[in-house]
């Protein structure tokens, strides 16, 4: 395989080992990365985005499509052997509309996320490339790119008339019933968020309310209702390749832990073993923060309290590994208020999904918590109602869940076909 084409967009210069085929559209590529990184708006749904962004870093990645120069679709759909046809639909848009390019990626039926992910970054790093993605030296397509300064990036932001906060918004209602039975409820949210390399804030509101009503066989009825309003936000500063430093706050107003307003801010330093660049990879995380939180209860605790203000302390290791094996995902939090270390909690978690062969993969999943530091457990009994309904959280001293499967697949490997003709049978019922 021969040198190819230079592709230099702005600032950036990305190398592209090809077949002779790149040697011809290098000159055009040139100039049209004169103008600046191509702007394109990747539509999928399933996929690692963090992964693909920095991956590719060559493109800018748009939040809208009618500012995009590229939109690349992805989608899927079940194939015969058991593994999945990944289509990506390349539509230029603007000066760039004409036919549309479409490449395809087959998983197999053994295939890890880790491999399915790393497959669909190669095929789609051949798609920005569509002079050389067709040839016969698209199979070894490879793209090198040296990424430029975050202080460079950012400057690219100074056209954002958002400047880079992006806002999301939801409202819904749910009614149903029966002769003797009857639940509404509500609920809502609102986040806002700004990325950059340097600084990240986020903040968010959200909040529900139900109200169930049942009628016994006696004629009586039974109404119960809960609510919860919980705001949040996050700002977080980069201290470089492996050190973060920020602050949480919060405000939570809910029936179901007995608050009637808690309010909790705390300053935090994270340190990570490799670098956040490897993050979609492999990381190792610890945290420290230490804070204060204040309480409003809405009815006396078993402590003799309507309210109370502690400092607490909180510390989470956490690790995530993606490998052609499989994952791992664990953490492990420890919390304590600072005037009774006996009031703490402690949290242990952790998933692992294991490909033992060809088609036999082995997912384990489970959680424990040592429970010390419910402070605001209410003094009279809660209704027998609410607990069967769990509208109240009750004491305890421990939680735990566990789950562990395997799931086997066989028979053929080669059907890339896809028919999805009336759908596939799952189990579901006929009608």
């Amino acid at each position: 395989m021969q040198p190819g084409l230079l592709l230099r967009a702005g600032i950036a210069c990305a190398a592209i080992m090809a077949g002779p085929a790149g040697a011809a559209a290098q000159g055009q590529d040139a100039a049209e990365g004169s103008r600046g990184l191509l702007r394109v708006f990747f539509d999928c749904e399933r996929c690692d985005f963090d992964h693909f962004r920095r991956e590719a870093p060559f493109v800018d990645y748009v939040r809208d499509r009618t500012d995009a120069e590229l939109h690349v679709l992805v989608t899927s759909q079940d194939t015969g052997g058991g593994g999945e046809a990944w289509d990506l639909f390349f539509l230029g848009l603007g000066e760039r509309a004409g036919p549309t390019d479409t490449l395809r990626f087959v998983s197999a039926q053994g295939d890890t996320d880790e491999e399915v992910r790393e497959g669909l970054t190669r095929t789609f790093k051949r798609g920005l490339v569509p002079h050389v993605a067709r040839t016969v030296a698209a199979p070894l397509l490879d793209v090198l790119y040296a990424a430029p300064e975050a202080a460079t990036q950012q400057a690219a932001a100074a056209d954002d008339p958002w400047n880079l906060w992006v806002f999301r918004a939801s409202v819904g209602a749910d009614w149903e019933g029966e002769s003797r039975r009857g639940s509404r409820s509500f609920e809502g949210s609102f986040a806002a968020s700004r990325t950059t390399e340097s600084l990240k804030i986020d903040l968010s509101s959200d909040g529900r309310w139900d109200r169930d009503e049942f009628e016994f066989s006696d004629g009586a009825m039974l109404t119960s209702t809960s609510r919860s309003i919980n705001h949040a936000g996050l700002i977080v500063w980069s201290l470089g390749p492996r050190w973060s430093a920020g602050a949480r706050a919060s405000a939570l107003t809910s029936t179901h832990v007995n608050q009637d307003l808690t309010i909790r801010a705390a300053p935090a330093v994270q340190y990570s073993l490799f670098p956040y660049a490897e993050s979609t990879r492999r990381q190792i995380t610890v945290l420290y923060s230490i804070g204060l939180a204040s309480f409003d209860y809405e009815e006396i605790t078993l402590f003799d309290e309507t309210g109370e203000t502690h400092a607490e302390q909180r510390l989470e290791i956490a690790a995530r590994f993606q490998q052609p094996w499989g994952e791992i995902n664990s953490a492990l939090e420890a919390s304590t208020f600072l005037h009774d270390p006996s009031l703490h909690r402690i949290d242990l978690f952790g998933r692992i999904e294991y490909r033992i062969a060809r088609g036999l993969n082995l997912s384990v999943s489970g959680s424990v918590a040592r429970v010390k530091d419910q402070l605001y457990v209410p003094r009279e009994d809660v209704a027998d109602e609410d607990v069967l309904l769990q509208r109240r959280q009750l004491g305890t001293d421990f939680e735990f869940e566990f789950e562990i499967g395997f799931s086997f697949t066989f028979g053929s490997v080669t059907n890339n076909v896809v028919n999805p003709r009336m759908g596939a049978n799952r189990g579901r019922r006929f009608f």
